[in-house]
């Protein structure tokens, strides 16, 4: 048994995963949104401000332990996939090697986000979008359209345990679409009240928490 919530997309069955993963059990697809590879290395680049290292190896170990467990066929990356292009290139040797043998023996799709334009040099389909059977893949959502997975925003909600309020990242989805949850390490989140989900979102939509185990609840709005 996937750990996960399970919901339908125009007729495909998919596991939102406590680890932010999306699984479509039936394909074998791996849909991964917003990993920001290399976002330490853009901010001390760009802004000077020096963090710990780790956070590219840290999500890639994350997503090695998804795709040893699901074993999937085809992974798609939705955009925002490196936090620039520079970064990509910065990438060291050994996180290379990592990906590398993550890619090994499956078809792996980059979707370019709005972080990363355009294609880089490592291995994989880089496409501005990606349809197969009922959905479309792309790194941002629009307005009207049906069938749809997509990130960008960095979905996250609060949801009351006991006398507290936790705040995690967590999918949205509704009948036409759903968000992802950004999976990088160091990355931040819109909250669920804001105006962009009430924009996407139709007026029933769920929110599934990520975490030690996937929490879903009605979409929380203003």
């Amino acid at each position: 048994m996937i750990d996960g919530h399970i919901f339908r997309l125009f007729g495909a069955q998919l596991i939102a995963r406590p680890s932010g993963i999306l699984w479509w059990a039936d394909e074998r697809i791996l849909c991964v949104s917003d990993l920001h590879l290399g976002k330490s290395d853009r901010m001390a680049r760009r802004f000077g401000v020096l963090v710990p290292p780790y956070e590219t190896t840290d999500t890639l170990q994350r997503l090695q332990l998804e795709i040893e467990f699901l074993k999937p066929t085809v992974v798609i990356c939705l955009g925002d996939n490196f936090d620039d292009l520079d970064a990509a290139d910065s990438l060291s040797l050994m996180d290379r090697q990592c990906l590398s043998q993550l890619q090994a023996g499956r078809e792996w799709i980059w979707i370019e986000g709005n972080h990363d334009p355009g294609s880089v040099e490592l291995m994989g389909q880089h496409l501005a979008k990606y349809k197969f059977g009922p959905l479309v893949f792309r790194h941002i959502a629009k307005v009207g359209a049906d069938a749809e997975v997509s990130g960008h925003y960095h979905p996250k909600a609060a949801m009351r345990v006991r006398s507290n309020s936790i705040v995690r990242p967590c999918f949205l989805y509704d009948e036409r679409r759903v968000i992802l949850p950004a999976f990088g390490t160091f990355t931040g989140g819109l909250r669920t009240e804001a105006v962009e989900f009430n924009t996407l979102m139709q007026s029933v939509a769920f929110a599934v928490l990520t975490g030690n185990k996937s929490y879903v609840m009605p979409m929380p709005r203003e």
